[in-house]
């Protein structure tokens, strides 16, 4: 759907709308509301939402508030709410709060404390329902004195750690900083999304004196990267770069931050010492593919492909020349790069996994980035139905839609004997 729009294929998006094919009818229902036709995307989207499938009732609701109805909206998801469907009581309360009915939203969620998106919904909504307090008794009332959970399983719900982490939201927006941070010290480190709470806690106040001894004893790492990227932010570059550079163990210096280190020097346009430390770190760490791969990305950006093939070419060596896939393949962009495309599609086909299925898609990119995309079409039908989604892509690109359709479609055999729908899977 977003290929055939993004190259001007809108009729054929709206011709599968009403279809069956849910991902065209969301769009297109979405564009039919930017062009002023809201009465007809709602009608193209009832078959779906007569169902009650949750994403098709969101979608609606989504655009009914867009729309400027949030009324509508309000009544629709709150069917599904009666009906007992499990993601419909987070969408509904957010959505109450966002047009005036804070206390609502807050008292339908306060029962349900123990369930985690529920609780970070509720902390969420308690600000504009002027209930912060009563949030903070409900959550403080989840940790009980001296406990650690000790396994991803201890506790079921609300475990202490993910109350104290919303406890500390709530003292932070309330203005009490001081007590926020000292209730996150009480907590394991259970970082979220790449992030830790305390570290991100105290770079917004810029405390930075109490970041850079927190990051000194973070076993995870995610301090000191916090720390250098709030150094960075400031202009410290130099700062920044110490954070990594300082002699010592742990996660701190391990692979994840030597790359980032490396990053960073690229963003201050010292790429020759950026290229020097995750040189580095590929010869330290020999043969690990996503070491490699960073280092080959750092390579393209940079503009000097020809400095990750040569330490590329002299791994191999030292293995005696050969490379499974999973590292080979890593050349190729670096080759192509260099103006070797022909080179890179011929030591790709000899390879011993070069006729593979998962090797198909490499060999595409390369011949449909030099503007050979039949010869990319011809690979991966060799493959066919694997790979259906490249395939299909180079199809369109091609203008051959009808046959992208139906490479996709072949991908996805209809079963004749009756399954179980999961409730996040299109019911058509």
């Amino acid at each position: 759907m977003a290929r055939l729009l993004a190259l001007g294929h809108a009729g054929v998006v709206e011709s599968w709308a009403g279809r069956g094919e849910w991902f065209c009818a969301r769009e297109w229902a979405r564009l039919l509301g930017e062009r002023g036709r809201q009465a007809e995307a709602l009608a193209l989207l009832g078959p779906y939402l007569a169902t009650g499938w949750w994403p098709a009732v969101e979608t609606t609701a989504e655009l009914l508030e867009g729309w400027g109805r949030a009324g509508e909206a309000i009544a629709l998801t709150g069917v599904r709410l009666e009906a007992g469907h499990p993601a419909a009581l987070e969408f509904h309360a957010r959505l109450l709060a966002r047009h005036g009915r804070a206390d609502e939203a807050f008292t339908l969620l306060r029962p349900h404390i123990d369930e985690w998106p529920l609780a970070r919904a509720l902390v969420d909504v308690s600000a504009t329902a002027d209930r912060d307090e009563e949030a903070a008794a409900l959550l403080a009332a989840r940790v009980p004195a001296g406990h650690r959970c000790d396994s991803p399983w201890c506790c079921r719900a609300l475990d202490p750690d993910l109350a104290i982490g919303l406890l500390a939201t709530v003292r932070e927006r309330q203005g009490r900083v001081d007590e926020a941070i000292a209730l996150l010290r009480t907590c394991g480190s259970s970082p979220l999304n790449g992030r830790d709470q305390l570290a991100d806690l105290l770079a917004r106040h810029g405390r930075i004196a109490e970041l850079r001894a927190y990051a000194a004893v973070d076993g995870l790492g995610l301090a000191a990267w916090r720390l250098a990227e709030l150094l960075e932010e400031r202009g410290d570059v130099e700062g920044a770069i110490a954070v990594f550079r300082q002699t010592g163990e742990g996660a701190a210096h391990g692979p994840g931050a030597m790359e980032f280190l490396a990053r960073l020097l690229a963003r201050q346009g010292r790429g020759g010492e950026a290229v020097d430390v995750m040189r580095a770190l590929c010869d330290a760490h020999s043969g690990d593919d996503w070491i490699l791969y960073a280092w080959s990305t750092l390579c393209l950006d940079l503009d000097r492909p020809g400095d990750g093939l040569a330490h590329l070419d002299a791994l191999a060596a030292r293995r005696g020349g050969e490379e499974d896939w999973d590292l080979f393949w890593i050349r190729l962009p670096l080759m192509a790069a260099c103006g070797r495309v022909d080179e890179a599609l011929e030591r790709a086909r000899a390879h011993p996994e070069g006729s593979t299925t998962y090797a198909a898609p490499h060999i595409a990119g390369l011949l449909a980035a030099a503007g050979r995309t039949e010869e990319a079409v011809a690979v991966l039908e060799e493959h066919s139905p694997a790979n259906s989604h490249d395939l299909a892509a180079h199809l369109i690109t091609l203008g051959r839609v009808g046959e992208a359709v139906a490479v996709l479609h072949q991908a996805v055999p209809r079963s004749s004997a009756p399954a179980a729908v999961r409730h996040d899977e299109p019911p058509f």
